[in-house]
């Protein structure tokens, strides 16, 4: 999969690499990395000679059908390991699971923190559980990572990416081993992550939001959600509008009624009738 996907990969985009002497030569690490595109699980075992195995969600190995068979065997050749998300707590376990497995072969191990891509190019909150608890139970070092720019390459929703050079910046080993055997302190897993959010976001200069982007990805569609109907009322009310503004201007179109020949008027209170007028005028006569 190096051969066949990483050297077109870095023909074509080119790459540029900060810190690569930072990934030890052999033994286990964890690469702690932001999330901004779907590529970004291709990029960055592109430029390294070791094998990094990332996690990724069942249904990429279970699709039935030739074309699901060809992008398991494909997600498998480039390191991914299948994790049942069916339930936030057993999709947890069972990342930390896979992640101990792969470090105590003395391999590297791929994780995003923020558990999602991030809907807006910001960096957000770590979540606890995966990340720290896979470094603490294997004392394996946390080696934080920034992408740059793979969100521009290819967007979310995207299927054709652009070309153009991204960057990948790669900060030191962090050693954790004072919190060796407390991986089931909630505080010392909080302690833990945030240390490697501060020094990826150091790494990336991306702007960190204290919420999960999981959140931040709710809030969005709500307020797009809210976008969309109040612009589907508007568009309601200017029909309303235009409809009632028509009917004034169906009725002055009318044609005007004819009023009827003017008659003699009744005599009445304060009026003279004809015939007092006749006879007023016989006795002036």
């Amino acid at each position: 999969m190096k051969l066949a996907i990483g050297g077109p990969l870095k023909l074509a985009f080119r790459p540029w690499v900060e810190g690569l002497e930072n990934i030890p030569a052999e033994g286990p690490a964890v690469l702690a990395s932001n999330h901004l595109s779907f590529s970004d699980s291709f990029f960055l075992p592109a430029v390294l000679d070791r094998k990094v195995t990332f996690i990724a969600k069942a249904e990429y190995f279970t699709t039935p059908g030739v074309k699901g068979r060809m992008t398991a065997a494909f997600f498998k050749g480039v390191g991914q390991l299948p994790v049942d998300r069916s339930g936030a707590r057993g999709a947890g376990e069972a990342a930390v699971r896979s992640g101990i497995e792969v470090l105590e072969r003395g391999e590297l191990f791929g994780i995003y923190p923020e558990g999602t891509r991030s809907p807006d190019g910001r960096l957000y909150r770590g979540k606890p559980g995966g990340l720290a608890r896979v470094a603490l139970a294997t004392g394996a070092p946390v080696i934080p990572v920034a992408m740059i720019d793979t969100e521009k390459i290819q967007p979310p929703g995207t299927v054709v990416p652009k070309l153009m050079r991204p960057g990948i910046r790669i900060g030191r080993p962090l050693d954790f081993s004072r919190y060796q055997g407390m991986e089931h302190d909630r505080f010392v897993l909080r302690a833990v992550t945030d240390e490697v959010m501060y020094e990826i976001m150091k790494l990336s200069g991306q702007e960190y939001v204290d919420i999960y982007a999981t959140a931040a990805k709710r809030q969005l569609a709500e307020a797009a959600k809210a976008e969309k109907e109040a612009g589907k009322a508007e568009k309601e009310a200017g029909r309303a509008g235009k409809a009632a503004a028509a009917v004034p201007e169906r009725a002055g179109k009318a044609p005007a009624r004819q009023e009827p020949a003017e008659s003699a008027e009744p005599d009445g209170p304060g009026r003279t009738g004809g015939g007092e007028r006749a006879e007023e005028e016989r006795t002036a006569e």
